[in-house]
Formats: structure tokens, C-alpha cells, sequence
């Protein structure tokens, strides 16, 4: 069996931690799959999809470090502007820290249910808002 579900959310900042949780296990409990596979991606290149504890404290220590990996004064060369998109790119940071967190994750599913650890949260990481972002949710198993 196979399920495929597409969520749209609408960011409203410029950097987000968007917790999906429990829209991932609602989505495994309406494919109907017993025993398998669920996967969560994005679909854009300034997202990302993370998997952590859901503690603002935690929330806010990622979100400096991601800072301090990638701040937004950098000089990127994608800074520019781009007759492809007929304006500039000012989005650097947010493709480097998506690449940082990762697009997507994979988690087994038994019994009907997402077999995660007790304290891993999905959550949805938005890197250039705001905007409408959507990012799917693909059940495979039997």
C-alpha cells in the first residue's frame, strides 16, 4: 500500500521551528498501514525538516547555532542578482541552513503506528519567510 498526502502551511517569520509531529502521525493513522514506512519531505530548498526534542530552550540553542554557522552579513556570492528569477538572491543563508538541518526524515511504522523515541519531535524549519510551504508525507508498507 502506498499513501501520499501533501500539507501546505504559511510561515509567518523569517526564520521558524514548526512543529508537525502530530500531522505525520495523523497521516499514518489515515493511510491505514500496519507495518512500513513513513517518509516526511520538503519541497523547497530554504526549508528543512528536523527531528528533536521540542524544548525552547533547545529550539533557541539550534537556531544560535545555525546563526553562528551561517549568519546572514556573510558576503555569499549568491547574493546577486540572478536574470534567471529577474531579481536578486538574498536567500544564501537559508539554502546552507537547510542543507545544515537536512530536507526530509524516515521513520518506521508497526503496529499502525510511527515508531519515533520518546522525545523526537518533527519539526518543519523555515529559512526564508514568510511564505507558503508545503512538504509531504509518503506512507509505504502494508
Amino acid at each position: 500500500m502506498f499513501f501520499h498526502k501533501r500539507n501546505t502551511l504559511l510561515t509567518n517569520q523569517y526564520n521558524q521551528f514548526i512543529l508537525i509531529t502530530d500531522e505525520v502521525i495523523a497521516a499514518v493513522r489515515e493511510s491505514g498501514v500496519r507495518n512500513g514506512l513513513v517518509a516526511v519531505i520538503s519541497s523547497h530548498t530554504t526549508t528543512g525538516i528536523m527531528v528533536n526534542e521540542a524544548l525552547e530552550c533547545l529550539e533557541s540553542d539550534i537556531d544560535n547555532a545555525l546563526k553562528r554557522l551561517v549568519p546572514e552579513d556573510h558576503p555569499y556570492a549568491h547574493a546577486r542578482i540572478l536574470r534567471s528569477y529577474g531579481s536578486t538572491a538574498g536567500n544564501a543563508s537559508g539554502h546552507l541552513k537547510s542543507m545544515l538541518t537536512g530536507y526530509s526524515c524516515l521513520f518506521p511504522v508497526v503496529d499502525g503506528r510511527i515508531v519515533k523515541g520518546e522525545a523526537q519531535e518533527i519539526y518543519f524549519m523555515e529559512f526564508d519567510g514568510p511564505s507558503q510551504r508545503s512538504y509531504t508525507i509518503t506512507v509505504q508498507g502494508e
